[in-house]
């Protein structure tokens, strides 16, 4: 027997703690009856429905993706746009990605159907690194990337410290190649980062999550991560925590 919210978590319809206010908010039926107590355990015999709709339970899939520029980072769009699902026409699973990349941003982007693991790796409090580079327009003084190094104010919040280098100059065209390592996942943050110390982002790709790159893909492919690459992933978390 599992826990309501875990059954819920792993059919990829939300992460657990989600799935526990869709309890609590009387969403939740098990074979017809409305549940709302989280410590509800059930079978794989029990119908389990969510807004009116059974879930059926799926085997939980993790796939990394190299996300190209001009795709959105949902599994749906309104405007017709493409999307990160569409890299996975033949798969059965429901994957939903991991966070999110802009529009404009290039990078390694997780998509799976384990709302548990997607919680864990989202979660700034766990601390999982992720690795940027940036071209950017002028040459950042060392004292601005101090200021990135220390947590920089944003509307929405002091950042947590950054670690930056300033991997290579263009003194003829007034561009630098500026490498951020942060563990958050805030909306644009490094657009946002770098322009609040005065420079524009010309383009932006994420090279890095945790351990894991994109070494030996091209953008828009991807590939299944490895059983030992999944526990190695909820290891790092884990030990972040």
């Amino acid at each position: 027997m599992e826990r309501l919210q875990k059954v819920i978590a792993q059919a990829g319809i939300a992460s657990r703690r989600k799935a526990e206010e869709l309890i609590k908010e009387g969403q939740v039926k098990v074979n017809g009856k409305v549940v709302t107590e989280l410590g509800t355990k059930v079978t794989r015999s029990d119908k389990v429905e969510v807004n009116g709709v059974r879930i059926e339970g799926e085997e939980p899939v993790y796939y990394l993706l190299y996300k190209p520029t001009g795709v959105i980072s949902s599994v749906s769009d309104d405007k017709g746009r493409k999307v990160v699902t569409d890299f996975f026409p033949l798969l059965k699973q429901r994957v939903y990605p991991i966070g999110r990349l802009d529009y404009d941003t290039s990078g390694i982007l997780l998509l799976t159907n384990d709302g548990d693991f997607a919680n864990l790796l989202m979660h700034p409090k766990y601390e999982v690194d992720k690795v940027y580079v940036a071209k950017v327009k002028g040459i950042p003084l060392r004292e601005k990337t101090r200021e990135l190094e220390r947590g920089i104010q944003l509307e929405d919040g002091k950042t947590a410290p950054a670690k930056v280098k300033v991997l290579s100059v263009d003194k003829k065209k007034g561009t630098a190649i500026v490498q951020l390592i942060i563990h958050e996942g805030r909306n644009r943050q490094v657009r946002r980062m770098l322009e609040a110390i005065g420079h524009q982002v010309l383009k932006l790709k994420r090279e890095r999550f945790g351990f894991l790159g994109v070494e030996g893909l091209r953008p828009g492919e991807a590939r299944a991560l490895s059983p030992h690459e999944v526990k190695q992933l909820r290891h790092l978390a884990a030990h972040k925590k």
